[in-house]
């Protein structure tokens, strides 16, 4: 495997850009892009909260891990994982195994600014979805500041995000493929 083929794995909290910043990173990169949430919804033929609905989050999870392990090629992939998808024991490292790590982050005014546009989110079905967002926030917020690269998503031009996911890419790409050799 060469480094200009290692797939890239963005993550972060809900609202921080994976999706719109993933985008534009594989159309840079020429590469195919995946989100981890489409995915699953199509496979399953029902959507994230139905899922979550119908077979509870420990379900979904284990979707999460499946997809990782089996439902995505191998090299030029961007993927844009779901929130909680890196927070689950063992996933950070199953994604570092399979390629390049970078982490999404936004400050919580920023998230909650960005998710009360979106509010069709499972976990913020609730009376408070505020709450939920800082509470989540604090409890996920130490695993994704170890889970790759820190790129802040926060009242940046996309085009300047892109340069920086691209550029902390190339370099752990090299990293990657040497330890794997």
């Amino acid at each position: 495997m060469q480094p200009a083929d290692v797939n890239l794995y963005l993550v972060g909290f809900m609202g921080t850009g994976k999706s719109t910043v993933g985008r534009a990173v594989a159309q840079k990169l020429g590469f195919d892009l995946l989100d981890s949430d489409h995915e699953i919804e199509r496979l399953q033929g029902k959507t994230i909260a139905d899922i979550f609905a119908q077979q509870g989050e420990p379900a979904f999870r284990a979707m999460e891990r499946e997809f990782i392990l089996h439902g995505h090629p191998a090299e030029r992939t961007v993927i844009s994982c779901g929130g909680g998808l890196v927070v689950q024991p063992g996933m950070l490292e199953l994604l570092k195994a399979r390629g390049v790590v970078v982490c999404l982050h936004a400050s919580i005014e920023t998230i909650l600014a960005r998710t009360a546009r979106h509010r069709n989110r499972p976990l913020l079905e609730v009376a408070d979805p505020d709450a939920r967002v800082r509470t989540l926030f604090a409890q996920r917020e130490p695993i994704y500041r170890q889970s790759g690269t820190l790129i802040l998503t926060d009242g940046r031009p996309l085009n300047d995000i892109t340069a920086h996911v691209m550029r902390a890419w190339k370099r752990d790409a090299v990293d990657f493929v040497r330890a794997k050799a």
